[in-house]
Protein backbone atom coordinates (compact mmCIF):
# COMPACT_ATOMS: atom_id res chain seq x y z
CA UNK A 1 0.00 0.00 0.00
CA UNK A 2 3.24 2.27 0.35
CA UNK A 3 3.73 4.07 -2.61
CA UNK A 4 6.78 6.72 -1.16
CA UNK A 5 7.77 7.89 2.24
CA UNK A 6 9.42 11.44 3.08
CA UNK A 7 11.70 10.02 5.31
CA UNK A 8 12.38 6.54 6.43
CA UNK A 9 12.42 7.46 10.14
CA UNK A 10 8.73 7.70 10.40
CA UNK A 11 9.17 3.25 10.96
CA UNK A 12 10.56 4.08 13.93
CA UNK A 13 8.05 6.69 15.05
CA UNK A 14 5.14 4.67 14.42
CA UNK A 15 6.49 2.65 17.34
CA UNK A 16 4.85 4.78 19.23
CA UNK A 17 0.85 6.29 19.64
CA UNK A 18 1.00 8.77 16.54
CA UNK A 19 -1.78 10.96 15.01
CA UNK A 20 -2.49 10.59 11.65
CA UNK A 21 -4.65 12.25 9.02
CA UNK A 22 -6.12 11.88 4.92
CA UNK A 23 -8.01 14.70 3.50
CA UNK A 24 -11.06 14.40 1.38
CA UNK A 25 -12.97 17.28 -0.36
CA UNK A 26 -16.71 17.27 -0.37
CA UNK A 27 -16.82 17.82 -4.41
CA UNK A 28 -19.85 15.30 -4.14
CA UNK A 29 -22.58 13.96 -1.96
CA UNK A 30 -20.38 10.99 -0.95
CA UNK A 31 -16.58 9.29 -1.22
CA UNK A 32 -16.50 6.64 -3.52
CA UNK A 33 -13.95 3.75 -4.35
CA UNK A 34 -11.03 5.79 -5.03
CA UNK A 35 -11.49 7.21 -1.32
CA UNK A 36 -11.31 3.78 0.00
CA UNK A 37 -7.74 2.72 -0.50
CA UNK A 38 -6.59 5.55 2.08
CA UNK A 39 -9.48 5.20 4.38
CA UNK A 40 -7.99 1.65 4.76
CA UNK A 41 -4.81 2.99 5.25
CA UNK A 42 -6.25 5.19 8.34
CA UNK A 43 -7.92 1.98 9.49
CA UNK A 44 -4.46 0.23 9.93
CA UNK A 45 -2.86 2.67 11.90
CA UNK A 46 -6.08 2.71 13.84
CA UNK A 47 -6.71 -0.58 14.88
CA UNK A 48 -2.95 -1.14 16.31
CA UNK A 49 -3.78 2.04 17.97
CA UNK A 50 -2.66 5.19 16.59
CA UNK A 51 -5.36 8.54 16.54
CA UNK A 52 -6.46 9.06 12.93
CA UNK A 53 -8.29 12.17 11.53
CA UNK A 54 -9.98 12.43 7.93
CA UNK A 55 -9.87 16.45 7.49
CA UNK A 56 -12.97 17.47 5.43
CA UNK A 57 -12.30 20.29 3.07
CA UNK A 58 -15.27 22.41 3.84
CA UNK A 59 -12.77 25.05 2.96
CA UNK A 60 -10.48 23.09 -0.06
CA UNK A 61 -12.97 21.97 -1.30
CA UNK A 62 -14.45 25.66 -2.52
CA UNK A 63 -11.53 25.79 -4.26
CA UNK A 64 -10.35 22.74 -6.19
CA UNK A 65 -7.62 20.72 -5.95
CA UNK A 66 -5.61 20.97 -9.20
CA UNK A 67 -3.71 17.85 -8.62
CA UNK A 68 -4.48 15.22 -11.05
CA UNK A 69 -6.43 17.24 -13.75
CA UNK A 70 -5.86 18.65 -17.22
CA UNK A 71 -9.19 21.16 -16.51
CA UNK A 72 -9.88 22.98 -13.47
CA UNK A 73 -12.87 22.47 -11.48
CA UNK A 74 -16.40 23.82 -11.59
CA UNK A 75 -16.76 25.89 -8.66
CA UNK A 76 -19.36 24.21 -6.05
CA UNK A 77 -21.97 26.86 -4.69
CA UNK A 78 -21.16 27.01 -0.31
CA UNK A 79 -24.96 25.76 -0.23
CA UNK A 80 -24.04 22.80 -1.84
CA UNK A 81 -20.10 22.12 0.18
CA UNK A 82 -22.20 22.82 3.36
CA UNK A 83 -24.65 19.86 2.32
CA UNK A 84 -21.82 17.76 1.59
CA UNK A 85 -20.24 18.49 4.34
CA UNK A 86 -22.73 17.40 6.37
CA UNK A 87 -23.11 13.96 4.28
CA UNK A 88 -19.36 13.06 4.27
CA UNK A 89 -19.27 13.09 8.06
CA UNK A 90 -21.84 10.89 8.64
CA UNK A 91 -21.22 8.72 5.98
CA UNK A 92 -17.34 8.21 7.52
CA UNK A 93 -18.89 7.64 10.94
CA UNK A 94 -20.67 5.11 9.68
CA UNK A 95 -17.88 3.52 7.78
CA UNK A 96 -15.48 4.12 10.51
CA UNK A 97 -17.49 2.22 12.92
CA UNK A 98 -18.46 -0.42 10.10
CA UNK A 99 -14.69 -1.13 9.48
CA UNK A 100 -14.15 -1.11 13.47
CA UNK A 101 -16.41 -3.93 13.89
CA UNK A 102 -15.02 -5.77 10.64
CA UNK A 103 -11.86 -5.58 12.55
CA UNK A 104 -13.33 -6.98 15.47
CA UNK A 105 -14.38 -10.28 13.58
CA UNK A 106 -11.37 -10.76 12.16
CA UNK A 107 -9.56 -10.87 15.62
CA UNK A 108 -8.20 -7.75 16.34
CA UNK A 109 -8.61 -6.61 19.93
CA UNK A 110 -9.86 -3.07 19.69
CA UNK A 111 -10.49 -1.00 23.21
CA UNK A 112 -11.08 2.77 22.70
CA UNK A 113 -10.29 2.97 19.18
CA UNK A 114 -13.71 5.17 17.73
CA UNK A 115 -12.45 7.68 20.25
CA UNK A 116 -9.26 7.25 18.03
CA UNK A 117 -11.13 8.44 15.41
CA UNK A 118 -12.05 11.88 14.59
CA UNK A 119 -13.82 14.34 11.96
CA UNK A 120 -13.05 17.82 11.18
CA UNK A 121 -13.50 20.45 8.50
CA UNK A 122 -10.84 22.84 7.38
CA UNK A 123 -13.91 25.33 7.49
CA UNK A 124 -13.30 25.67 10.95
CA UNK A 125 -9.82 27.74 11.04
CA UNK A 126 -9.85 29.16 7.69
CA UNK A 127 -13.35 31.20 7.94
CA UNK A 128 -11.74 33.14 10.51
CA UNK A 129 -8.59 33.59 8.01
CA UNK A 130 -8.07 37.32 6.51
CA UNK A 131 -6.56 37.71 2.95
CA UNK A 132 -4.01 39.24 4.90
CA UNK A 133 -3.23 37.02 7.88
CA UNK A 134 -2.90 34.37 4.89
CA UNK A 135 -0.25 36.09 2.85
CA UNK A 136 0.98 36.95 5.86
CA UNK A 137 0.87 33.75 8.04
CA UNK A 138 1.02 31.25 5.19
CA UNK A 139 2.14 32.69 1.80
CA UNK A 140 5.46 33.98 3.08
CA UNK A 141 7.09 31.02 3.69
CA UNK A 142 6.65 29.69 0.15
CA UNK A 143 8.86 30.74 -2.98
CA UNK A 144 7.13 30.79 -6.32
CA UNK A 145 9.79 28.77 -8.23
CA UNK A 146 9.34 25.90 -6.08
CA UNK A 147 5.27 26.67 -6.73
CA UNK A 148 5.78 25.76 -10.00
CA UNK A 149 7.97 22.79 -9.98
CA UNK A 150 5.13 20.86 -8.01
CA UNK A 151 4.02 17.96 -10.96
CA UNK A 152 -0.16 19.63 -10.39
CA UNK A 153 1.45 22.81 -11.32
CA UNK A 154 3.50 21.73 -14.34
CA UNK A 155 1.07 19.85 -16.26
CA UNK A 156 -1.74 22.72 -16.08
CA UNK A 157 0.86 25.02 -16.99
CA UNK A 158 1.57 23.24 -20.43
CA UNK A 159 -2.22 23.19 -21.10
CA UNK A 160 -3.92 25.88 -23.18
CA UNK A 161 -5.87 26.91 -20.75
CA UNK A 162 -2.88 26.94 -17.48
CA UNK A 163 -3.88 27.38 -14.13
CA UNK A 164 -5.78 29.92 -12.23
CA UNK A 165 -4.32 31.42 -9.28
CA UNK A 166 -7.54 30.11 -7.44
CA UNK A 167 -6.11 26.09 -7.79
CA UNK A 168 -2.40 27.63 -8.09
CA UNK A 169 -2.76 28.65 -4.33
CA UNK A 170 -4.76 25.72 -3.15
CA UNK A 171 -1.09 23.89 -2.00
CA UNK A 172 -0.67 26.56 0.28
CA UNK A 173 -4.04 25.80 2.27
CA UNK A 174 -3.63 22.31 2.39
CA UNK A 175 0.12 23.00 3.44
CA UNK A 176 -1.79 24.96 6.35
CA UNK A 177 -3.81 22.03 7.07
CA UNK A 178 -1.02 20.36 7.87
CA UNK A 179 0.40 22.89 10.04
CA UNK A 180 -2.48 23.59 12.49
CA UNK A 181 -3.06 19.72 13.39
CA UNK A 182 0.51 19.14 13.71
CA UNK A 183 0.22 22.36 16.00
CA UNK A 184 -3.16 21.94 17.71
CA UNK A 185 -3.72 18.09 17.59
CA UNK A 186 0.17 16.84 17.54
CA UNK A 187 -0.64 15.13 13.89
CA UNK A 188 2.68 14.10 12.89
CA UNK A 189 1.73 12.03 9.66
CA UNK A 190 -0.45 13.04 6.58
CA UNK A 191 -1.21 10.29 4.17
CA UNK A 192 -2.45 10.48 0.54
CA UNK A 193 -2.98 9.34 -2.92
CA UNK A 194 0.74 9.33 -5.22
CA UNK A 195 -1.05 12.75 -6.80
CA UNK A 196 -1.04 14.59 -3.28
CA UNK A 197 3.17 14.06 -2.71
CA UNK A 198 3.63 18.08 -4.17
CA UNK A 199 1.03 18.95 -1.63
CA UNK A 200 2.35 16.98 1.74
CA UNK A 201 6.22 18.24 0.94
CA UNK A 202 4.46 21.44 0.85
CA UNK A 203 3.18 21.29 4.48
CA UNK A 204 6.34 19.50 5.63
CA UNK A 205 7.97 22.27 4.40
CA UNK A 206 5.65 25.23 5.79
CA UNK A 207 5.73 23.22 9.64
CA UNK A 208 8.95 22.83 9.50
CA UNK A 209 9.69 26.74 8.67
CA UNK A 210 7.19 28.17 10.76
CA UNK A 211 8.25 25.59 13.82
CA UNK A 212 11.75 27.03 13.46
CA UNK A 213 10.68 30.70 12.97
CA UNK A 214 7.99 30.93 14.74
CA UNK A 215 8.48 28.80 17.72
CA UNK A 216 12.39 29.73 17.72
CA UNK A 217 12.41 31.10 21.24
CA UNK A 218 10.70 27.93 22.47
CA UNK A 219 13.01 25.07 22.17
CA UNK A 220 10.89 22.74 24.96
CA UNK A 221 7.85 22.98 22.26
CA UNK A 222 9.81 22.52 19.23
CA UNK A 223 11.56 19.42 20.50
CA UNK A 224 8.09 18.04 21.89
CA UNK A 225 6.58 18.60 18.27
CA UNK A 226 9.10 16.87 16.66
CA UNK A 227 8.96 15.79 12.77
CA UNK A 228 6.57 15.68 10.42
CA UNK A 229 5.93 12.78 8.08
CA UNK A 230 4.40 11.99 4.50
CA UNK A 231 3.09 8.53 3.51
CA UNK A 232 1.77 8.34 -0.26
CA UNK A 233 -0.20 5.44 -1.68
CA UNK A 234 -0.24 3.95 -5.12
CA UNK A 235 -2.36 5.16 -7.96
CA UNK A 236 -4.52 2.24 -8.25
CA UNK A 237 -5.33 0.54 -11.54
CA UNK A 238 -6.67 -2.30 -12.92
CA UNK A 239 -4.84 -4.94 -14.89
CA UNK A 240 -6.35 -3.28 -18.05
CA UNK A 241 -4.83 -0.15 -16.98
CA UNK A 242 -8.51 1.40 -16.27
CA UNK A 243 -8.95 3.61 -13.16
CA UNK A 244 -9.90 1.94 -10.20
CA UNK A 245 -13.96 1.96 -8.89
CA UNK A 246 -15.67 2.83 -12.20
CA UNK A 247 -17.77 0.82 -13.86
CA UNK A 248 -18.69 1.19 -17.39
CA UNK A 249 -17.27 4.78 -16.74
CA UNK A 250 -19.72 5.53 -13.74
CA UNK A 251 -18.24 6.21 -9.82
CA UNK A 252 -18.88 3.13 -7.67
CA UNK A 253 -19.81 5.24 -4.89
CA UNK A 254 -19.92 4.38 -0.93
CA UNK A 255 -23.79 5.38 -0.08
CA UNK A 256 -26.06 2.46 -0.92
CA UNK A 257 -28.52 5.12 -2.38
CA UNK A 258 -26.10 5.77 -4.95
CA UNK A 259 -24.64 2.65 -5.86
CA UNK A 260 -26.53 -0.26 -4.02
CA UNK A 261 -24.61 -2.80 -1.85
CA UNK A 262 -26.09 -5.80 -4.89
CA UNK A 263 -24.06 -3.19 -7.74
CA UNK A 264 -21.11 -2.63 -4.94
CA UNK A 265 -20.43 -6.16 -4.24
CA UNK A 266 -20.91 -7.40 -8.07
CA UNK A 267 -18.34 -4.79 -8.72
CA UNK A 268 -15.57 -6.71 -6.78
CA UNK A 269 -17.33 -10.53 -7.97
CA UNK A 270 -16.11 -9.04 -11.61
CA UNK A 271 -12.40 -8.46 -10.33
CA UNK A 272 -10.07 -9.99 -13.42
CA UNK A 273 -7.66 -12.86 -11.88
CA UNK A 274 -4.81 -10.84 -12.57
CA UNK A 275 -6.43 -8.30 -10.07
CA UNK A 276 -7.93 -10.32 -7.04
CA UNK A 277 -5.27 -11.09 -5.16
CA UNK A 278 -3.88 -7.26 -5.11
CA UNK A 279 -7.39 -6.20 -3.77
CA UNK A 280 -7.24 -8.37 -1.42
CA UNK A 281 -3.91 -7.74 0.45
CA UNK A 282 -5.33 -3.88 0.03
CA UNK A 283 -8.87 -3.77 0.91
CA UNK A 284 -8.85 -6.32 3.57
CA UNK A 285 -7.67 -7.35 7.06
CA UNK A 286 -6.82 -10.68 6.09
CA UNK A 287 -3.44 -12.00 6.89
CA UNK A 288 -0.72 -12.49 3.98
CA UNK A 289 -1.07 -16.38 5.01
CA UNK A 290 -5.23 -16.44 5.01
CA UNK A 291 -4.82 -14.47 1.12
CA UNK A 292 -2.85 -16.49 -0.13
CA UNK A 293 -4.75 -19.61 1.19
CA UNK A 294 -7.92 -18.15 -0.95
CA UNK A 295 -5.66 -17.85 -4.05
CA UNK A 296 -4.70 -21.35 -3.90
CA UNK A 297 -8.05 -22.85 -3.52
CA UNK A 298 -9.26 -20.81 -6.54
CA UNK A 299 -6.99 -21.54 -8.93
CA UNK A 300 -7.99 -25.00 -8.20
CA UNK A 301 -11.28 -23.95 -9.76
CA UNK A 302 -10.82 -20.13 -11.20
CA UNK A 303 -13.96 -20.64 -13.19
CA UNK A 304 -16.04 -20.96 -9.44
CA UNK A 305 -14.69 -17.33 -8.56
CA UNK A 306 -13.73 -18.39 -5.25
CA UNK A 307 -11.35 -15.50 -4.94
CA UNK A 308 -13.82 -12.77 -6.29
CA UNK A 309 -16.33 -13.76 -3.69
CA UNK A 310 -14.30 -13.70 -0.71
CA UNK A 311 -13.01 -9.92 -2.17
CA UNK A 312 -16.46 -9.15 -2.53
CA UNK A 313 -17.73 -10.44 0.86
CA UNK A 314 -14.71 -8.85 3.55
CA UNK A 315 -15.04 -5.53 1.47
CA UNK A 316 -18.96 -4.81 1.61
CA UNK A 317 -18.67 -6.02 5.30
CA UNK A 318 -16.40 -3.44 5.66
CA UNK A 319 -18.19 -0.51 4.29
CA UNK A 320 -21.67 -1.78 4.44
CA UNK A 321 -21.59 -4.03 7.74
CA UNK A 322 -23.27 -7.08 7.85
CA UNK A 323 -26.63 -6.49 7.20
CA UNK A 324 -25.56 -4.61 4.17
CA UNK A 325 -23.40 -7.85 2.62
CA UNK A 326 -26.62 -10.16 3.51
CA UNK A 327 -28.76 -7.59 1.53
CA UNK A 328 -25.86 -7.99 -1.30
CA UNK A 329 -25.51 -11.94 -1.06
CA UNK A 330 -29.43 -12.11 -1.42
CA UNK A 331 -30.08 -10.49 -3.90
CA UNK A 332 -27.21 -12.19 -5.84
CA UNK A 333 -29.05 -15.22 -5.04
CA UNK A 334 -31.98 -14.16 -6.47
CA UNK A 335 -29.90 -13.08 -9.69
CA UNK A 336 -27.49 -15.74 -10.21
CA UNK A 337 -28.29 -19.16 -7.99
CA UNK A 338 -32.28 -19.47 -7.63
CA UNK A 339 -34.65 -20.96 -10.39
CA UNK A 340 -36.94 -18.53 -11.43
CA UNK A 341 -40.06 -20.92 -9.99
CA UNK A 342 -39.11 -20.77 -6.81
CA UNK A 343 -39.14 -17.08 -6.74
CA UNK A 344 -41.52 -14.81 -4.94
CA UNK A 345 -42.28 -11.50 -6.91
CA UNK A 346 -42.65 -9.76 -3.60
CA UNK A 347 -38.90 -10.99 -2.58
CA UNK A 348 -37.36 -10.05 -5.84
CA UNK A 349 -38.78 -6.31 -5.35
CA UNK A 350 -37.74 -5.84 -1.64
CA UNK A 351 -34.10 -7.45 -2.45
CA UNK A 352 -33.84 -4.37 -5.27
CA UNK A 353 -35.77 -1.52 -3.07
CA UNK A 354 -34.36 1.56 -3.65
CA UNK A 355 -31.88 0.56 -6.64
CA UNK A 356 -33.17 2.60 -9.60
CA UNK A 357 -29.87 1.02 -11.32
CA UNK A 358 -31.44 -2.28 -11.65
CA UNK A 359 -35.25 -1.88 -10.85
CA UNK A 360 -37.20 -0.11 -12.73
CA UNK A 361 -41.15 0.85 -12.12
CA UNK A 362 -43.38 0.65 -15.18
CA UNK A 363 -47.10 0.77 -16.14
CA UNK A 364 -49.04 -1.97 -16.72
CA UNK A 365 -50.48 -0.60 -19.47
CA UNK A 366 -47.26 0.47 -21.28
CA UNK A 367 -46.06 -3.26 -21.06
CA UNK A 368 -48.67 -5.52 -21.74
CA UNK A 369 -49.53 -6.94 -25.21
CA UNK A 370 -46.02 -4.71 -27.22
CA UNK A 371 -43.56 -6.06 -28.84
CA UNK A 372 -40.63 -7.42 -26.46
CA UNK A 373 -37.94 -4.82 -28.09
CA UNK A 374 -40.12 -1.54 -26.88
CA UNK A 375 -40.50 -3.06 -23.57
CA UNK A 376 -36.94 -3.54 -23.03
CA UNK A 377 -36.52 -0.26 -23.80
CA UNK A 378 -39.64 0.70 -21.79
CA UNK A 379 -37.95 -0.98 -18.59
CA UNK A 380 -34.28 0.44 -19.21
CA UNK A 381 -33.29 -2.30 -20.47
CA UNK A 382 -31.78 -1.12 -23.98
CA UNK A 383 -31.23 2.06 -25.11
CA UNK A 384 -33.23 1.59 -28.08
CA UNK A 385 -35.42 -0.67 -30.29
CA UNK A 386 -32.63 -1.38 -32.17
CA UNK A 387 -29.98 -2.36 -29.43
CA UNK A 388 -33.03 -4.52 -28.74
CA UNK A 389 -33.68 -6.28 -31.95
CA UNK A 390 -29.26 -7.20 -32.35
CA UNK A 391 -29.40 -8.44 -28.78
CA UNK A 392 -32.30 -10.63 -29.53
CA UNK A 393 -30.86 -11.10 -32.93
CA UNK A 394 -27.37 -12.34 -31.65
CA UNK A 395 -28.75 -14.67 -28.89
CA UNK A 396 -28.20 -11.97 -26.47
CA UNK A 397 -31.68 -10.70 -24.76
CA UNK A 398 -33.25 -13.03 -21.78
CA UNK A 399 -36.81 -12.46 -19.99
CA UNK A 400 -36.66 -14.75 -16.84
CA UNK A 401 -33.48 -16.72 -17.74
CA UNK A 402 -35.31 -17.75 -21.08
CA UNK A 403 -33.83 -16.19 -24.00
CA UNK A 404 -35.84 -14.08 -26.73
CA UNK A 405 -35.81 -15.55 -30.08
CA UNK A 406 -38.66 -13.40 -31.77
CA UNK A 407 -38.40 -9.78 -31.53
CA UNK A 408 -42.19 -10.00 -32.25
CA UNK A 409 -42.65 -11.50 -29.31
CA UNK A 410 -45.69 -9.37 -26.99
CA UNK A 411 -45.41 -9.40 -23.67
CA UNK A 412 -48.01 -11.35 -21.69
CA UNK A 413 -49.47 -10.84 -18.33
CA UNK A 414 -47.95 -14.83 -17.67
CA UNK A 415 -44.52 -13.54 -18.64
CA UNK A 416 -44.80 -11.47 -15.02
CA UNK A 417 -43.68 -13.34 -11.64
CA UNK A 418 -46.44 -13.22 -9.51
CA UNK A 419 -48.26 -10.98 -12.22
CA UNK A 420 -45.51 -7.71 -10.19
CA UNK A 421 -42.07 -8.28 -11.97
CA UNK A 422 -39.90 -9.46 -14.50
CA UNK A 423 -35.98 -9.87 -15.10
CA UNK A 424 -33.98 -8.65 -18.26
CA UNK A 425 -30.74 -10.44 -18.77
CA UNK A 426 -28.38 -8.62 -21.02
CA UNK A 427 -25.49 -11.14 -22.16
CA UNK A 428 -24.13 -13.33 -19.41
CA UNK A 429 -24.64 -11.14 -16.61
CA UNK A 430 -25.98 -7.61 -16.70
CA UNK A 431 -29.79 -7.14 -15.44
CA UNK A 432 -32.53 -5.34 -15.58
CA UNK A 433 -35.14 -5.34 -13.27
CA UNK A 434 -39.51 -4.19 -13.97
CA UNK A 435 -41.57 -4.00 -11.46
CA UNK A 436 -45.55 -3.65 -12.82
CA UNK A 437 -48.15 -1.48 -11.63
CA UNK A 438 -51.05 -0.68 -12.45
Amino acid sequence: MVNELTSSDIIDHVKKQTAVYCGVDPTAPSLHLGNLLTLMGLLHFNVIGHRTIVLIGGATGIIGDPSGRNTERQPLSVTTIEHNVSVLNQQLSHIFNNGLMYASRRGFALGNNLDNFSVMNNLEWFHKMTALEMLNDIGRYFRVGQMLMKDSVKLRMENEGGISFTEFSYQLLQAYDFWYLYNHHQCRIQLGGSDQWGNITAGIDLIHKKKNRDLIDDKTIKEKLGNAFGITIPLLLTSTGEKFGKSAGNAIWLNENLTSVYEFYQYFMKVADADVEKYLLMFTLLSTEEISQIIKTHMESPEKHYAQERLASEITELVHGLQGLKKAQFATSILFDTPINDMSGRDIIDAFANDSRCLSTVKRNDVINCSIDRVAVVTGACKSRSEANKLIKSGGLYLNSKRIGDPQYQLQENDLIDGIVCIFRIGRSNYRLAQIVD
